[in-house]
C-alpha cells in the first residue's frame, strides 16, 4: 500500500523533509527480480545451517551489546584493522545517514559524483548540506578525478563509490589518495560492492594512512543478507567516534549481531558463489555486446550488476515486468543515465531469461520501426 503525506502533516514538517515523499523502491511481483542488486542465490545451506543454531541460541529479553564488540572484533581480524576502527550499523544506508548527521549540515559542502546512489543526495538534503555535483563523463560515465580532486580541496565530505551503483566502475588507489590529500574534510569510499571487483581493487588499507578516509561495506550484497541489514565502516577511531556519537542506541539488533558474526566467519563460503556472479556477469556483458545492432549499449562492471542502455528504455522496463515476469531498475529519467536500465545478475536461468527477453522485444522493435 502507497503512503501518502496530507498537506496539514506536510505544513507542519521542516522544510527538507516536507520537499520528500515516503521512499518506494518500485517492487513488483514477479517471477525473477532483478532489480535491487541481491544475491539471489542466498546462502550457502551450511552457512545457513550454523546461522540458524546461533540465532535459536540468542536470548532476546536483554538488549544488544551497543556497539556490537564481538563482531566489530570479527570485522577488524578479517580486515586487518583494530576493533577501533569499525563501526556497525544497521545497513549502510544508516551509517550513511550518520556521517551526514556528524559531518554534514548547513555550510558543510558535500561533493558528489553523479550519477551515483541517489541516497547521498537524499540524505544531504534532509540535514541541509549543500551539494556540489561533479558529472561523470556522458560517454564513459566514468568520474573526472581531476575535476573532483579540485573541487574536494574546499569541501567538508566528498563521496567516491567504487564500484560505482550503477555504472559499475571503480576507483583507482592513486585517484583516492589524491582525493584524501586534497580534502580538508571527510573522504567516504562506498565498497558496498567490492566483492565482486578483482582481488587488489579495494582501497580499504589507505584508512591507515589518511585519517580523513572511511571505507564502507556492507554484508547485503555478497554475503546475501540484505534481509538483516549490516553495514560497517573502516576508519580512524575519531571518525568511528564521531559516528558512535551520533547513532541511535541498539540498532543492530540480537540477531542480526549473532547472524553477522556467523557471516564473517564463513565468508570463504560464499567465495564460489561470488565467482559464479562474476562469470555470470561476464557471459551477459557478452550476450549484451552482442545486441549492439539492436541499440543496445553496455559499460563494463565490476560490480554483480550491469548498467545497459536500449532505445525506448522506459516501454522496454514495462514490457519486461509486465509481459515477461522480470523486475529490473528504470534509470532512465536520471540526469546523466537517459534510456538505462540497471539489471542484476543473478542465476544463469534468471540471466537467460532476461537475455532472451530483452532480445524479443528489441527485435520486434526493429521490426516495427
Amino acid at each position: 500500500m502507497a503512503l501518502a503525506i496530507s498537506d496539514q502533516v506536510r505544513a507542519l514538517m521542516r522544510p527538507s523533509a516536507a520537499a520528500l515523499e515516503p521512499y518506494d523502491p518500485g517492487f513488483s511481483p514477479v517471477e525473477v527480480n532483478l532489480s535491487a542488486n541481491e544475491n539471489t542465490y542466498g546462502m550457502p545451506p551450511a552457512v545457513r545451517e550454523r546461522l540458524n543454531a546461533a540465532l535459536a541460541a540468542t536470548p532476546l529479553n536483554r538488549y544488544p551489546v551497543p556497539l556490537a564488540d564481538a563482531l566489530r572484533q570479527r570485522i577488524a581480524d578479517w580486515h586487518g584493522v583494530t576493533p577501533a576502527q569499525v563501526c556497525v550499523g544497521n545497513g549502510g544506508d544508516e551509517l550513511l545517514f550518520n556521517l551526514f548527521l556528524a559531518f554534514g549540515g548547513p555550510g558543510h559542502v558535500l561533493v558528489n559524483c553523479p550519477p551515483t546512489f541517489s541516497v547521498y543526495g537524499l540524505y544531504a538534503g534532509l540535514v541541509d548540506t549543500p551539494v556540489v555535483d561533479v558529472p561523470r563523463d556522458p560517454v564513459t560515465l566514468r568520474p573526472n578525478m581531476d575535476a573532483l580532486v579540485e573541487a574536494a580541496r574546499t569541501a567538508h565530505l566528498v563521496i567516491l563509490t567504487s564500484p560505482n551503483n550503477p555504472t559499475g566502475d571503480v576507483a583507482s588507489r592513486q585517484d583516492v589518495a589524491r582525493l584524501c590529500q586534497a580534502c580538508p574534510g571527510i573522504v567516504l569510499l562506498d565498497e558496498a560492492y567490492m566483492e565482486f571487483a578483482p582481488d587488489g581493487t579495494t582501497c580499504e588499507d589507505l584508512v591507515n594512512t589518511y585519517p580523513n578516509l572511511a571505507v564502507l561495506h556492507t554484508f547485503s550484497k555478497a554475503f546475501a543478507f540484505a534481509g538483516g541489514r549490516l553495514g560497517y565502516i573502516l576508519a580512524d577511531p575519531s571518525v568511528v567516534g564521531a559516528l558512535a556519537a551520533v547513532r541511535q542506541p541498539y540498532t543492530v539488533d540480537v540477531l542480526v549481531q549473532a547472524a553477522a558474526e556467523v557471516i564473517a566467519d564463513s565468508r570463504a563460503d560464499f567465495q564460489p558463489t561470488i565467482d559464479c556472479i562474476k562469470a555470470e556477469r561476464t557471459r551477459v556483458y557478452q550476450a549484451l555486446l552482442g545486441m549492439g545492432g539492436l541499440g543496445v549499449t553496455v559499460w563494463p562492471s565490476c560490480a554483480n550488476f550491469l548498467c545497459v542502455r536500449v532505445p525506448d528504455a522506459p516501454r522496454v522496463w514495462a514490457t519486461l515486468r509486465d509481459r515477461h515476469s522480470i523486475l529490473v531498475r528504470n534509470f532512465s529519467s536520471t540526469p546523466g543515465l537517459g534510456g538505462c536500465l540497471r539489471v542484476t545478475i543473478g542465476k544463469p536461468e534468471e540471466n537467460d531469461r532476461v537475455l532472451a527477453a530483452l532480445n524479443q522485444i528489441l527485435s520486434q522493435s526493429s521490426k516495427e520501426a
